[in-house]
């Protein structure tokens, strides 16, 4: 049965997370982080794929879903340090760490502050660099959600989280995803936009020495196929999937391909139970 608790950040900040255990002896153990804006539920359809092999834990992010909403500036920095105090606080010393979007960037900044912490990443639709004009374009965007609310984002948003197909077929889906966009708090989430307009962890990319999957969308307007595939060309070892039809939100849309993904992941780490204690 998943547990739902709440941990405290060094800084007083609560975080509300699941724990979804398998009750399988040695299970691996895997994080998954959302993207911007929305919250753990993203990963429901995953977790029920990988239902029974694996621990699972999600969360939300500070300035997300029902975690705490402080105040900024927010930095890739702080958001992997909430997770390095949450992971500890559940007793686990190591994990595979996957996420989508914003929270592949977290993931990718966790791997570099805490390599011993790490048996392998998953980043998905996701990027180390949003590019030159990046702290310009995201600022922007968090200042018309201050302006104008998030109910003027939310057309756009949709339009770049799922495929043309998706969200004709699965209308209710993407409405749901919409309602919890518009329950953000807008003061954090133009925080988190400064933040991903500043990161930049290019220069690092080579330091990581683990099993590494990199899967984007071809249709992924928000971190298209090429910035995936700088992923690739940064991370020794690591394999890149492009999946035809998909967008941005592909844990969403596709939530049986990213199991199998994050499967791979973990059956690519040799000894991954012997070596986590």
């Amino acid at each position: 049965m998943p547990k739902n608790a709440a941990s405290t950040a060094r800084d007083g900040a609560e975080l509300q997370y699941t724990l979804h255990v398998s009750g399988k002896p040695g299970a691996p153990r895997l994080t998954l982080i959302h993207s911007l804006a929305l919250d753990r539920s993203i990963w429901d359809g995953v977790v029920a794929a990988l239902s029974g092999s694996v621990d699972i834990l999600v969360y939300d992010c500070r300035g997300h879903g029902a975690s705490a909403k402080t105040p900024g500036p927010y930095t890739t920095e702080l958001f992997a340090g909430d997770l390095r105090d949450l992971l500890a606080s559940i007793g686990w010393d190591r994990s595979f760490i996957a996420g989508a979007s914003m929270g592949g960037s977290v993931t990718l900044q966790f791997a570099v502050s805490n390599p011993e912490m790490v048996d392998g990443l998953g980043l998905i639709d996701t990027t180390a660099w949003y590019g030159a004009d990046a702290p310009k374009s995201w600022h922007e965007r968090g200042q018309k959600a201050l302006a104008e609310g998030l109910a003027s984002l939310v057309a756009f948003q949709q339009t770049r989280w799922f495929s043309d197909a998706f969200r004709a077929n699965q209308a209710a889906i993407a409405d749901r995803f919409a309602q919890v966009f518009l329950k953000n708090d807008v003061a954090a989430y133009a925080a988190t936009c400064d933040m991903l307009g500043n990161f930049d962890l290019r220069a690092k990319l080579a330091t990581l020495a683990v099993p590494v999957e990199v899967l984007v969308g071809e249709e992924d307007y928000a971190t298209p196929p090429d910035m995936a595939r700088a992923l690739e060309a940064g991370i020794a070892g690591s394999h890149l999937t492009v999946v035809p039809n998909a967008r941005h939100l592909t844990p969403i849309e596709i939530p049986e391909r990213i199991a199998a993904m994050l499967q791979t992941l973990i059956a690519r780490k040799d000894g991954s139970v012997a070596n986590r204690r």
